[in-house]
């Protein structure tokens, strides 16, 4: 028997989370709320359940799910109000607007013995599993510094989005998957966290951000979100002791350049090297022979595995992939983030 999946807040996440859902054997959505008149109309269109009010969802004894799908400053409220109802909770990224707020449901979820977890679905992004197997299968090793970047040239925050009140603005919304990704890759403690936030267009909220983050490892990774800009720079870029990648787009192309595996008798030309800026010898060319491109790997990724995993940890068979303790650093990495931008000073504690 599938699980019956309640959504509260039906807006445009929610209706890709019902349609992605129609496609599991698992799961069933049986009914929806939105504060909307018109959205609760188009909910009863769908052939749902359209509840009055978010208690009546959570009350409703075939529920076993419940999706929080509402604007960021309500997902607190709606999850320990399904928890406290015996639901168990996926909730919409970023979890919550402070760490805080998150420590207090995970509180709940462990009282009321039920399984929370939050939307991080791009864990299961091609060029995310893509680093992944480069960095698990030793393609290349000892990655140091890498960059990570979402741009577009859009300018403006659609709906909510654009409001400090709701939670709007960049580093909650790109932000938070990004940040997430690389605590999912590199589960080391980060020790410092830099950021810059900008208001470039939006009165209220970040539309642009940069980010440095150190891990106790001794990686640094850059985080870029920009919606003012024109020229593209690529999703990935990772340097490795033993070599660099590249993603450049959406559909995950890119390739590897890797150090041969014997260069013990490379002998660098000590000659100055005369380039359109000026004479270098740092910088000369590394000899071709000493390299070689290869291309990324193959990865088949689905973006239902997160249902899929959720569905049997609920059923106790299977460990949780995104872990709420996971969830909480990536909002106390947030916390830092808008610290360190306030303050224009780096925040170091460990997280």
């Amino acid at each position: 028997m599938p699980l019956k999946v309640g959504i509260i807040g039906y807006g445009g996440m929610a209706g890709w989370h019902h349609k992605t859902i129609n496609d599991l054997s698992e799961l069933d959505v049986i009914g929806a709320y939105d504060i909307r008149d018109e959205v609760r109309e188009k909910i009863h269109k769908e052939g749902l359940i359209s509840y009055e009010s978010g208690e009546a969802l959570c009350s409703d004894p075939q529920i076993d799910i419940v999706i929080v799908s509402t604007p960021n400053d309500t997902h607190k409220l709606y999850s320990i109000m399904a928890l406290r109802s015996g639901k168990n909770v996926i909730c919409e990224k970023p979890a919550v607007m402070n760490a805080a707020e998150l420590e207090e449901i995970i509180a709940v979820s462990k009282e009321c013995g039920k399984v929370f977890t939050v939307n991080q679905n791009r864990r299961w992004d091609k060029d995310v599993q893509k680093i992944k197997k480069v960095l698990n299968t030793g393609i290349l090793n000892n990655p140091y510094y890498i960059e990570r970047r979402v741009q577009g040239s859009r300018q403006s925050l659609h709906g909510w989005r654009g409001y400090a009140v709701n939670g709007g603005g960049m580093i909650y919304d790109w932000g938070a998957h990004l940040i997430d990704q690389f605590i999912y890759l590199f589960p080391g403690n980060v020790i410092s966290v830099d950021a810059h936030l900008q208001q470039i267009h939006s009165n209220e909220v970040d539309d642009n951000f940069s980010m440095l983050i150190r891990f106790e490892s001794g990686l640094s990774v850059l985080i870029n979100v920009a919606m003012n800009c024109f020229i593209k720079q690529p999703l990935w870029h990772m340097c490795c002791e033993d070599g660099t990648a590249i993603i450049y787009d959406w559909d995950s192309e890119g390739k590897i350049v890797k150090l041969n595996e014997d260069t013990s008798n490379m002998v660098w030309d000590e000659e100055i090297v005369y380039t359109a800026a000026g004479p270098t010898r740092s910088m000369a060319p590394r000899p071709k022979e000493t390299t070689t491109e290869i291309p990324l790997p193959d990865v088949d990724v689905d973006w239902m595995d997160f249902y899929r995993n959720f569905c049997f940890a609920v059923k106790g068979t299977a460990e949780q992939a995104v872990k709420p303790e996971q969830s909480l650093r990536v909002m106390k990495i947030i916390d830092a983030a808008f610290e360190s931008s306030r303050t224009k000073k780096s925040v170091t504690r460990v997280i």
